[in-house]
């Protein structure tokens, strides 16, 4: 039978998965937790409710209902996505298979405050250990994150650079930290540098010389899991056809990542589109 991988379980996700799984599909959601949608307090603009319901209820609902048609829910963060003619998503407990995917995570709300970042993005600030590691060769760098996320970055750098420091920004690590990896937890005060990068500076009044900083905060989005396998992206958003596929055969995208109206019918619908062709291309209809 042939298997979808849905990376994401909120709007989009979820409305994907009813697509999915009711033409015969064997369905994977693979997602922690409930997202932007999980903190809304009240929802009055979404078809169907005669009073304004949570976005917690809004999600657990949906959930609900997708388990009721046979999809299948793993509770783990996904930290990289891999292409070989079929996909691999890999996640903090594993790595699972698939013929296809849908990324489905929703849009980034938030990016570091810390003079600089924007200032380097392509001169030393990167975004995507696996597209720019090469660049990276023997160089000292750095990641900035705290997680599984950032732990992933780590690993797929140590190979290939210098030496890595993790940056935590002055956030615990809530991951294991690989063997031989400096971690220093000081805040950030800016990253500093002529052309390039040069150097990292702490509000300790501490410095450390750095050719590069990878941003690995919080869990990859959308964009950093389809970078990593040559999607085409403007900014923070997958770029997709009308039909929701992306520049690899196979890939969809749906809901917020996309770009444009922020909204749960959007997202709904988007997710619609995305397993309506995902099961065609399954199918055969390429």
């Amino acid at each position: 039978m042939p298997k979808i991988i849905i990376i994401g379980k909120g709007p989009a996700g979820i409305s994907c998965a009813l697509y999915t799984t009711r033409a015969g599909i064997e369905t994977v959601i693979i997602g922690k937790g409930t997202g932007a949608l999980g903190k809304a307090e009240k929802i009055e603009n979404y078809y169907g409710f005669s009073s304004p319901v949570s976005g917690e209820e809004l999600s657990v609902s949906g959930v609900e209902q997708a388990k009721r048609l046979g999809a299948v829910f793993i509770e783990e963060e996904v930290v990289g996505l891999g292409y070989d003619g079929g996909f691999t998503v890999k996640t903090d407990g594993g790595e699972y298979r698939a013929d296809s995917v849908v990324i489905a995570t929703g849009s980034p709300r938030k990016t570091p405050k810390i003079k600089g970042i924007a200032e380097f993005e392509g001169r030393g600030v990167s975004y995507c250990a696996v597209c720019d590691a090469f660049f990276y060769r023997g160089k000292k760098v750095c990641v900035l994150g705290s997680g599984e996320y950032a732990v992933s970055e780590v690993n797929e750098l140590k190979p290939v650079v210098g030496g890595v420091t993790l940056l935590t920004n002055g956030e615990e690590p809530s991951a294991d930290i690989p063997e031989g990896v400096e971690v220093i937890k000081t805040p950030i005060l800016e990253l500093t540098g002529s052309d390039r990068l040069e150097k990292i500076a702490f509000k300790d009044g501490t410095e450390i010389a750095a050719d590069g900083v990878f941003v690995a905060l919080g869990t990859a989005g959308s964009a950093d899991l389809a970078r990593k396998l040559g999607v085409f992206t403007d900014g923070n958003r997958i770029s997709v056809s009308e039909n929701m596929s992306t520049n690899i055969p196979g890939l969809f995208a749906a809901g917020d990542c996309t770009g444009g109206m922020l909204q749960i019918a959007k997202a709904v619908y988007e997710g619609a589109a995305a397993g309506t062709e995902a099961v065609k291309f399954l199918r055969g209809g390429k």
